[in-house]
């Protein structure tokens, strides 16, 4: 395995790719002129696929890394967020792992949702579980989509360790943005935020339901008994 490089991966890639299911995958991610994900590149790997291959590459070093993060090809770049996850998990490299992440999220080279959803609570969120999280905070105020979703995802590694300041924070931050995709990532957490403590949400939601998009509202909201969930729509809390 060590001896592998990444023009073997590449090559690899190139086998098993899959036309129809990237046309697909095209669709899905919104890649057309003017579309969130406009000019990306897939060529049809399902997510399984790509962790496999990432763990037969897991040695590629930062370097070969970054020939991949530098790549059009969506699956190139996720599989080298899986490998970063992989490393930063079982090495003691973590720093070189978590700056390498943030300057290809600086970069905007990690610029899709799944991107982003499957490596920023992994990552940075795992990196910034006790220590300094005002990155963070500049990544909400950023003008880039992808560095607002990555600022708000994060944080779930937070709310799994019952951590629930900053998501919040966070989500006032992002509660009058304009992008959907920023909606239902900050209602997404909200609604993990509830899974664990429910009064923590209410009271948020209490302050602000009435202002949130709509979207952001209703997957905070998704798990609620549905005439709880119809008085918040309701605007009747």
């Amino acid at each position: 395995m060590l001896d592998l490089s990444v023009n073997d991966l590449k090559r690899e890639l190139e086998r098993i790719a899959d036309p129809e299911r990237a046309k697909n995958l095209s669709r899905f991610f919104k890649t057309g002129k003017g579309e969130y994900g406009e000019g990306d590149v897939f060529i049809g790997l399902s997510v399984p696929q790509q962790r496999e291959i990432a763990k037969k590459y897991y040695y590629l070093k930062i370097k070969e890394l970054q020939e991949l993060m530098d790549s059009e090809v969506h699956e190139e770049r996720m599989i080298a967020l899986f490998i970063s996850i992989n490393k930063y998990k079982t090495t003691n490299h973590k720093k070189i792992v978590t700056h390498f992440y943030l300057k290809n999220a600086r970069a905007g080279r990690i610029n899709n949702w799944d991107l982003i959803d499957l490596s920023a609570p992994n990552i940075l969120g795992t990196q910034l579980l006790d220590g300094d999280k005002s990155i963070l905070y500049e990544f909400a105020k950023s003008k880039s989509l992808w560095e607002r979703r990555i600022s708000i995802l994060a944080t779930f590694m937070f709310i799994k360790n019952n951590q629930f300041e900053d998501s919040l924070k966070i989500a006032e931050i992002l509660l009058n943005d304009e992008h959907d995709l920023i909606h239902k990532a900050v209602g997404w957490m909200l609604r993990e935020i509830g899974k664990r403590n429910i009064g923590v949400e209410e009271r948020f939601l209490k302050k602000h339901y009435k202002k949130m998009p709509r979207t952001m509202l209703r997957y905070a909201i998704e798990r609620f008994e549905e005439g709880k969930r119809l008085k918040y729509l309701r605007g009747e809390i």
